[in-house]
């Protein structure tokens, strides 16, 4: 097991109660915990989170922590955006998610979105200035948000345009996805 990080470090997964990408939310969750880190899962309700394996099949059911309006953003070392077609469509519907989003951003604080969860980067308005990587069909959106480019990668760093970002692809992608996390959370 690699060592812990520094001073331990608080994580905050924001995720909807239905359609996140299971191994987008738990195979994260479990590296990171297994790190050392204190991680959160805030959900839009109480209620259990069904996970989807390929956006249709049943996945693991996680129970969250918290709910998106209970949560305060503020302590956290960086945010877990999972993807998920329908997660992360129905997340950049909620207010509070999008507050969330935009705190990190602005205190310049760590964001980490994988597959379709850099929409919330674009419902937030804090996808400007950003080279980064998605889902191939959130392209078009991001470009359209203002993203300085998108490139075709399996995980993408950028500490440009006032917060660092780290953005992978698909699941296929969480290799590389989580040691770029692991950078970011290994500063002390």
């Amino acid at each position: 097991m690699a060592a812990e990080f520094p001073g331990g470090r608080r994580v905050l997964a924001v995720v909807s109660n239905y359609g996140v990408e299971q191994d987008e939310l738990v195979v994260p969750v479990e590296h990171l915990r297994d790190k050392g880190a204190d991680v959160t899962v805030a959900a839009t309700r109480r209620d259990a989170v069904q996970t989807l394996v390929g956006d249709k099949d049943p996945g693991k059911v996680v129970e969250p922590d918290t709910t998106l309006d209970e949560v305060d953003p503020t302590g956290f070392d960086l945010l877990l955006i999972p993807g998920g077609t329908i997660n992360a469509d129905n997340l950049r519907l909620q207010g509070k998610a999008m507050d969330v989003v935009r705190a990190f951003a602005s205190s310049g604080r760590p964001i980490a979105a994988i597959c379709h969860g850099p929409w919330a980067l674009v419902e937030a308005g804090v996808a400007k200035g950003k080279t980064l990587t998605s889902y191939a069909s959130v392209r078009t959106d991001l470009l359209n948000a203002g993203a300085a480019s998108w490139v075709d990668e399996p995980v993408v760093s950028d500490a440009s345009a006032g917060y660092p970002l780290v953005t992978s692809r698909t699941p296929k992608d969480l290799d590389a996805f989580l040691g770029e996390v692991d950078k970011l959370l290994a500063v002390s």
